[in-house]
């Protein structure tokens, strides 16, 4: 592999859980905060926004939406949304009716192109934070409630809430997680889908079990972890709870995801 300063920094990204206990100072704040803005935007509508969690009390809410004590240590805490409000007003202030049958960015493609966009600001956020010695976290915990997660931030229409990010100086020094093999997430031109791609999915699949296994054998060494096939299992098995449904989240903020 050919490798910069960058490449390296994204090669030795892990989950940082533990943080120093120290403020940030405003000057980082703005960079961070810049480099986001700065990502990719689909049709250049900006159609994201983050709410920065600074209150104690409203930190802790959000430990208790994600499950995670931790959430409520961090730092910096941001929470990341995908966001047509805004562009809402922009549209109605140009005399574009937002209840009319063809209004355009309530629709599942704009949803999904707005979530995209926080995706990309989060990620650019996140990658600065590290190449500055910062430790990170994404928190897709916050969406085990959505609906209070919506409550608890006063989420308007037509806005979502996508990832949870946590910085700070890191308190912890992770091993790095393995990652699969290069050739099951890689393919070239097509999706393979024959029998014998299936079957080679399954005998590389078992040898990535192992490495998965050692890795946490290692991390957890008082609590043992399933394999990573054991993990897909045991998700896959489990009923999806309401306050992740999507649709019906996403219909009470005005989103029509069946346009």
């Amino acid at each position: 592999m050919v490798t910069n300063s960058t490449i390296e920094t994204l090669l030795n990204r892990r989950s940082i859980r533990k943080f120093v206990a120290e403020p940030f100072d405003d000057d980082t704040v703005a960079t961070l905060e810049t480099v986001a803005q700065h990502a990719a935007s689909s049709q250049y509508l900006n159609d994201w926004s983050a709410v920065r969690v600074k209150d104690p009390a409203l930190k802790k809410r959000m430990s208790e939406i994600g499950r995670q004590p931790y959430i409520a240590e961090a730092p910096l805490l941001y929470v990341f949304v995908a966001d047509e409000h805004r562009n809402a007003i922009i549209a109605e202030s140009k005399g574009v009716s937002t209840d009319s049958g063809t209004y355009g960015l309530a629709g599942s493609y704009r949803f999904s192109q707005a979530q995209n966009d926080a995706v990309l600001a989060l990620h650019a956020m996140e990658t600065a934070a590290y190449s500055l010695g910062l430790g990170c976290v994404i928190l897709g915990s916050l969406l085990n409630d959505v609906p209070g997660l919506i409550e608890a931030l006063h989420l308007p229409q037509y806005t979502y809430p996508v990832l949870g990010l946590a910085i700070g100086k890191p308190d912890q020094a992770p091993a790095l997680k393995p990652r699969m093999p290069r050739e099951l997430q890689f393919f070239d031109d097509v999706y393979p889908s024959d029998d014998d791609a299936t079957e080679s999915i399954k005998e590389r699949i078992g040898a990535f079990d192992v490495s998965v296994h050692e890795y946490y054998d290692l991390r957890n060494t008082d609590r043992p972890v399933d394999a990573f096939s054991d993990q897909i299992a045991s998700i896959a098995a489990q009923r999806m709870d309401a306050t992740h449904q999507v649709i019906p989240n996403a219909t009470s903020q005005g989103f029509r995801l069946d346009r």
